[in-house]
């Protein structure tokens, strides 16, 4: 045998090879998931316009206010719609030290803006005027009106009928 005939491979070359093919591996795993993703987006719904929920709703105002009411075709479910007025406070003996005091209802505190808004919205289209306030980072939906406690308890039992979960808090 001639020394041509004969190959070598050192280390370094060996090193470089495997380095280059891990590499390599690693490119195609990423570009595959990079497809995969895309793929995934593809075949994913794709999302409505206004323009097109817009054409959903039935044209004239009328029409709205009659499934709004529940007397049109498609007879929503809504909010039942109870008497906000706040009770008359009826005269009873001694009211206790912790009972005293002026006190509203809170309807929900949270943090999502979002659903303090429904929550308002809810309690505004059962007749109940909200205020919502922004306190330690929590968006706190209460009552706009405030009375004493007899008062409010009552107030309590009619939200608890349109579906509410309120609760009494003083009002400082």
């Amino acid at each position: 045998m001639t020394h041509r005939d004969q190959i070598s491979i050192g280390s370094q070359s060996i090193l470089w090879v495997a380095g280059v093919g891990v590499g390599l591996v690693t490119l195609a795993f990423v570009l595959g998931v990079q497809v995969g993703k895309q793929g995934a987006a593809l075949r994913r719904p794709a999302q409505r316009g206004v323009e097109e929920e817009l054409k959903d709703l039935p044209e004239p105002l009328l029409d709205q206010l009659k499934i709004f009411e529940g007397e049109g075709p498609d007879k929503l479910v809504t909010t039942p719609r109870v008497d906000a007025t706040a009770p008359k406070a009826e005269p009873k003996g001694e009211v206790a030290p912790a009972e005293s005091g002026v006190w509203t209802l809170q309807l929900v505190a949270t943090s999502d803006a979002g659903e303090a808004k429904r929550v308002a919205d809810k309690a505004k289209a059962a007749g109940f005027p909200t205020t919502t306030l922004k306190e330690k980072g929590q968006l706190k939906v209460r009552l706009a009106k405030s009375a004493d406690r007899a008062a409010i308890d009552k107030t309590a039992e009619k939200l608890k009928k349109a579906g509410f979960k309120p609760f009494a808090v003083k009002v400082d």
